[in-house]
């Protein structure tokens, strides 16, 4: 009995922490529970019952397993529960979605006894989440003349598994509660820094937001109790920044409605809504559970006589109140009119038609996407078997065509990959479609997530239509703490044998690969018309389309290898003039923004895509664009690249892809083999004519245009959090970019760090010159900041070493990883010397590093929301400034930000990442270096 022991401890130890018994995962500990179930005498007996009817995980858990044959032996009278009778073992074989259940039911419907199978039948007649085992047995069956497997067939053909489900409520009543002024960044809502119990998710709930924050939530539950509570980003955008699962989940927990009452702690359909919408990573989470994502217009931009935005004296719109909704405000939803109203119901405020597209209102009736999206298969499956016709019970793939109106190079893509299309005409923005994915990526604090969410929906094993996919260990990397030992080697081991790519071998026996997962995704993605799910927001790549997306969609996408979204529409973006010298591409980037929010008075990037025409600069320079492009809250990026760049990047990618084969981290599969098949393909196709690389048509259509002056770009940019503007809506967004002589070389930095997805080799190479250069001018290089360095992967470091940059970051490093005893501890304080950090996503990510609470960093990170890379103390706002590679390490020396003269000196000479627009066809329109 020691496993129930050791739980039952684990149950005091939770208690201590208000929380309830972990739910059960393990099939050994359900094995002791059900053996004192059977024995009558036993203490425990009640306990366990409760323990396996309320508390065992479903889906493809090994307890899961256990607890679905012990159900069968009920059913079939092998057993005697008196508290489970036949008819609730049904019930809670219903509740436990796919995988051993399925195989159960399977076995009862199948079986001889009439009356069991057609109990079975019935059951299975409500369940989705089969695979082709399952579908196979049931085919084979009605092949043979069985009646209840044609009879479930019928049912299956008719998608009963969803008609017979209640339609959506017509009204529902919300009460209001504004979790924050400004745009809200899924930080608060899931902290990066408490990534390690996302998988735990009554003990992760505690992290929502505040504490505070949850007894007002509470408060308004109890004051409205036949009410959802309604969480509200006021004057701003919800869910900004990462994609987090374990932000929606969180807010499900707090506000939403249990999935079912024998599986704790997974609730579902929260309603969540912002003065500009919802992100739109967020919003594909929202509908993962069946949630509803309002946008309420509530705060509108004041405009002028020429019909643009006026703006203050930041260059922002002034915004005036349409109508309130502060915390306690009760109003109506109306579903079927598709408005919100006052609480009355007699004054509509805002039509919020985009909350209740059919697809949308079909997701909230089945409890999830998930659910809609294998539904439909098992319908099409049905129809087959069965020869018929599949009947029209969904809501049609929304598909928008427009004679004589090219396509954008997002259309193409999707045009290309689409399945399930009803014509035989191109598709245009705002279609709804089915499209093959061909590469995926799961990150490591939402891998665990990601991996629950597979076993939830009773997957064994990646889609072979998958091209390629990856489990990263990049944002655990900086410190190999208890929690990272006990939770990494799980998570690759379970992604290893589901098919994956894994950083991390189970098996111990090639080298662990840190490196951050967008460059790995940027190197296995061999294809510019390929379609990349990713679960990070910054799942941006240089090579074709790349969406960033929760742990559940990265699941979906790994067991269907498919995904289901309407095509965005496109913000062309072109480059005119030079870039000057002195400057870096990195302030290209800032000054896109910067420029666009001066053309237009708003964010055109907003949930579109950018397709950004670089041309001539290669995958890794390229990538720091399109990286970027989540801060800028666009949907995706694409890169318009030349052939001949396009070529050089796929060979840099072969051989990358080669090194991953020689470190042993290929599978049984021959998956990065078969990557580079695809990468020799396509340079054929390019250098043949056939296909040459992706491009728009000359006609198409765009939602806006930017064109990016590099004349205008004068001296480097900076985005400040602005973190004491007197509108607290305007703290901690990306719009705020500032020229360097904005400081005038007299803002106090008490940190820099030169690391994060933003970075490639060229940047490590640059922090090598400068400290040459100052060296030769000063005799020593003096920091008066500390200056953290952590490169993006262990190929850079490995290539710096071979070309002699590597050792004069040694030569003035205080700290340099060390594989063999990895950090198990987080660093909280820094002296004014150099860090060589393990490569990784370090301080970028939050969750392990941070700076002193207080400081002022100075990164060329992609995060500077409140909190992330450093938190506030109790006299100082923490914040995080983002600048060029340069701009950082000059900073850090200074232990200020530098005037124009002291910037031009100290990268005089310097290689910086080059970039000249393709009609100009310059012969330095990238670094010598690459």
């Amino acid at each position: 009995m020691s496993l129930y022991t050791d739980y039952l401890n684990e149950i005091e130890t939770r208690k201590a922490q208000g929380l309830n018994p972990k739910p059960i995962e393990e099939a050994a500990l359900v094995r002791e529970i059900i053996s004192q179930i059977k024995d009558l005498d036993s203490e425990h007996r009640k306990a366990s019952l409760d323990f396996l009817i309320y508390n065992t995980l479903p889906g493809t858990t090994s307890a899961a397993r256990e607890k679905a044959f012990f159900l069968k032996d009920i059913i079939l009278g092998a057993v005697s529960v008196e508290e489970i009778s036949r008819a609730f073992a049904f019930e809670l074989l219903s509740h436990m979605k796919g995988g051993p259940s399925v195989e159960v039911l399977l076995d009862l419907a199948l079986g001889d006894d009439t009356t069991i199978a057609a109990g079975a039948a019935d059951v299975l007649k409500t369940q989705v989440f089969l695979y082709e085992a399952d579908t196979d047995r049931l085919a084979q069956a009605n092949a043979d003349g069985n009646a209840v497997a044609r009879d479930i067939l019928q049912s299956y053909a008719k998608a009963e598994f969803f008609t017979k489900l209640p339609d959506v409520d017509e009204e529902i009543k919300v009460v209001t509660y504004i979790a924050a002024e400004g745009d809200i960044s899924t930080d608060l809502l899931s902290p990066g820094n408490q990534a390690h119990s996302r998988a735990d998710r009554e003990l992760h709930g505690k992290c929502l937001i505040s504490e505070q924050a949850q007894d007002d939530i509470r408060a308004l539950q109890a004051q409205h109790p036949d009410k959802r509570v309604m969480l509200i980003a006021e004057k701003g955008t919800m869910g900004v920044g990462s994609s987090r699962m374990s932000g929606v989940n969180n807010v499900a927990l707090w506000t939403g409605k249990q999935a079912s009452p024998y599986v704790p702690f997974v609730n579902i359909a929260p309603v969540v809504a912002g003065t500009n919408g919802i992100s739109p990573i967020f919003l594909t989470t929202v509908g993962v559970t069946g949630g509803i994502g309002i946008d309420l217009k509530n705060w509108v931009k004041k405009l002028g006589p020429d019909g643009k935005p006026i703006l203050n004296n930041d260059d922002s719109p002034v915004l005036e109140q349409k109508y309130s909704v502060e915390t306690g405000t009760v109003l109506t939803i109306n579903t079927k009119e598709k408005k919100l109203y006052n609480e009355a119901g007699d004054e509509e405020l805002v039509d919020v038609a985009s909350a209740f597209t059919p697809q949308k209102v079909e997701f909230m009736k089945a409890g999830g996407s998930y659910a809609v999206v294998f539904g439909k298969k098992l319908q099409s499956f049905a129809a087959q078997a069965l020869g018929v016709a599949v009947e029209p019970v969904f809501a049609p793939s929304k598909e928008i065509s427009h004679d004589g109106q090219g396509l954008t190079a997002v259309e193409k893509i999707f045009n290309a990959n689409a399945v399930g299309i009803s014509g035989d005409s191109a598709l245009h923005a705002g279609s709804d479609v089915r499209v093959k994915v061909n590469i995926v990526g799961s990150q490591d604090t939402t891998g665990l997530m990601t991996s629950q969410e597979l076993e939830a929906m009773a997957a064994t094993v990646i889609s072979p239509t998958v091209d390629g996919a990856y489990q990263s260990g990049c944002h655990t990397a900086s410190v190999w703490d208890v929690k990272a030992q006990a939770n990494i080697p799980k998570l690759m081991g379970f992604m290893n044998r589901f098919g994956l790519i894994t950083a991390r071998d189970p098996k111990g026996v090639y080298h662990s690969m840190t490196d951050v997962i967008h460059k790995v995704l940027n190197d296995i993605t061999v294809d510019d018309w390929a379609i990349i799910i990713g679960g990070d927001s910054h799942t941006r790549m240089s090579k074709g389309v790349a969406f960033g997306a929760d742990s559940g969609t990265v699941a979906l996408a790994l067991a269907t290898g498919e995904a289901t979204m309407p095509i965005p529409e496109s913000v062309k973006v072109t480059f005119k003039g030079t870039m000057k010298d002195h400057m870096d591409f990195r302030d290209v980037v800032h000054a896109t923004q910067a420029q666009m929010l001066k053309q237009f008075g708003d964010n055109v990037f907003q949930g579109r895509i950018i397709e950004v025409h670089i041309g001539t600069l290669l995958a890794d320079q390229a990538f720091t664009f399109t990286d970027w492009t989540a801060e800028m809250k666009a949907k995706a990026s694409i890169c318009i690249s030349e052939d001949e760049t396009l070529i050089e990047s796929l060979e840099i990618a072969k051989s990358r892809i080669q090194i991953m084969i020689d470190k042993g981290m290929e599978n049984p599969a021959r998956t990065l083999h078969g990557l580079i098949e695809k990468a020799d393909k396509r340079i054929a196709e390019i250098r043949s004519g056939e296909k040459p690389a992706l491009s728009p048509d000359a006609n198409a259509k765009y939602f806006a245009e930017v064109v990016v002056d590099l004349d205008e770009i004068d001296e480097p940019m900076i985005a400040d959090p602005d973190v004491n503007n007197a509108d607290v809506s305007r703290r901690y967004t990306h719009d705020t970019i500032r020229p360097v002589s904005f400081y005038r070389g007299e803002k106090q930095v008490d940190l820099g760090f030169v690391g994060s997805c933003m970075v490639h080799k060229g940047d490590m190479k640059i922090v090598a010159q400068m400290l040459r250069n100052l060296e030769k001018k000063t005799g020593k290089v003096e920091f008066n900041a500390p200056l953290v360095v952590a490169a993006p992967t262990y190929n850079i470091i490995d290539e710096l070493k071979d070309e002699g940059d590597w050792e004069i970051l040694q030569k003035y490093s205080g700290f340099e990883f060390d594989d063999l005893k990895p950090k198990n501890t987080a660093r909280t304080e820094y002296e004014n010397v150099l860090y060589l950090e393990r490569p990784g996503c370090s301080l970028c990510m939050g969750n392990q590093e941070k700076a002193e609470k207080g400081d002022t960093v100075l990164a060329t990170s992609t995060r500077l929301f409140q909190g992330r890379v450093v938190e506030d103390s109790a006299d100082k706002k923490g914040e995080s400034l983002l600048a060029s590679t340069p701009v950082v390490v000059l900073s850090a020396i200074l232990g200020r930000t530098p005037n124009m003269d002291e910037y031009k000196s100290a990268v005089d000479g310097i290689d910086l990442t080059k970039f000249a627009p393709s009609l100009e066809k310059s012969a330095n329109s990238r670094s010598v270096h690459f």
